[in-house]
């Protein structure tokens, strides 16, 4: 999608600085007016408002997923007034106020990268991550270790990705993307054993489940040497599949016929015909 100045860097001049400066004053003058004269907003809570940031968040993922930046604008937008929203009503609290979040995350990022702000050498990304995680650990009050950054209510394979990220971080890592691979082969063989190859009635369901977790983890690892983030390959099959199926419940509607009617043989005829459509533009379901 083409900037609409025609100048891929003219939002990035610092003659926006003022603009950008006035924008996030207004919006936090808007939300205070909000807050003592709206029955709604005067009564949210750190609580209420959580489930309301995480739909949030999901909508600006879906946004990029679409490659649709004038939506991603608007869901940017709702993301950033949930957050000075938080700051808000902790400022209410005597806690902190959005200054105090802004300038401690400055703080963070020049401390994490001393080979910007410091004379620390790095030149790849895999020495910049490897450092920001072991700078992470010396910080006061971490006490939790390596992992302990790790959100536990994120989704299972987003937590996966994140666990082995940090681990690689720490030097704990394959050092061949072959290894992993075997790994994987590792893996399912020992699923396959536990499933009864093939015969689940035989399978001990919570060892199996096991063995399956295993080889899942085991997956997102070689996805993740291979470059792949393993979330958003899932999500582009899961769209692809709706596509699909989408369209075989409307060519059978065309030809007066019931999902429910067809035996799964003429299912797959229109699935085949789904199959061999033109890519559709991306994005979309």
């Amino acid at each position: 999608m083409e900037n609409p100045t025609n100048s891929p860097n003219v939002l990035l001049t610092s003659a926006r600085r003022p603009a950008q400066l006035e924008a996030f004053g207004r919006l936090l003058d808007v939300l205070d007016r909000l807050r003592t004269e709206c029955p709604w907003d005067k009564k949210q809570t750190l609580q209420t408002l959580r489930h309301l940031t995480i739909e949030e968040t999901y909508e600006i993922s879906d946004a990029i997923l679409r490659d649709d930046l004038p939506d991603l604008k608007k869901e940017l937008g709702d993301v950033m007034l949930h957050l000075i929203f938080y700051a808000r009503i902790a400022a209410e609290k005597d806690a902190f106020d959005i200054a105090d979040v802004l300038n401690a995350q400055c703080e963070k990022l020049i401390y994490r990268h001393p080979h910007i702000y410091g004379d620390v050498q790095a030149h790849d990304e895999e020495t910049v991550k490897r450092n920001w995680e072991q700078l992470k650990l010396k910080e006061k009050g971490n006490t939790n270790g390596v992992l302990g950054g790790v959100p536990t209510s994120l989704p299972a394979l987003v937590k996966a990705m994140r666990i082995q990220e940090k681990a690689r971080g720490a030097g704990f890592d394959w050092e061949q993307p072959e290894q992993v691979w075997d790994k994987v082969q590792e893996e399912l063989n020992e699923f396959g054993t536990e499933y009864s190859h093939g015969n689940p009635d035989r399978m001990d369901a919570e060892k199996a489940a096991d063995e399956f977790g295993d080889l899942l983890f085991s997956l997102v690892n070689f996805a993740r040497f291979a470059g792949i983030n393993p979330e958003e390959a899932l999500e582009r099959t899961n769209r692809k599949f709706i596509s699909r199926f989408q369209y075989l419940e409307t060519a059978a509607a065309a030809n007066n016929q019931h999902l429910a009617d067809l035996s799964l043989a003429q299912m797959d005829v229109y699935w085949e015909e789904a199959k061999r459509r033109p890519a559709q533009p991306k994005g979309t379901v």
